[in-house]
């Protein structure tokens, strides 16, 4: 298991662990949190990494959409790598 955010171009991984992550209610990461569930990132799906270089946010697909989330983020979301 690793956060999401250490991750190569073209891996792809299952999402199994949201960390912080107690439901959705008011403050900034945890509204962070849910809105990265509402993108689609939730536990048991399969993301592939689309983008990883540099400083800024990360392009990750999610099913048939790409979705781009802030290094933080990426962090908190841990993955089980594909072989």
């Amino acid at each position: 298991m690793a956060p999401l955010g250490l991750l190569s171009i073209g891996e792809q991984a299952e999402i199994v662990e949201i960390r912080g992550q107690k439901g959705c209610a008011h403050g900034s990461s945890k509204n962070q949190l849910c809105h990265a569930e509402d993108m689609g990132l939730r536990v048991g799906k399969t993301i592939e990494m689309l983008n990883n270089e540099g400083r800024g946010p990360i392009l990750l697909k999610v099913d048939e959409s790409r979705i781009a989330i802030g290094r933080g983020m990426a962090m908190k979301i841990m993955v089980r790598r594909k072989k």
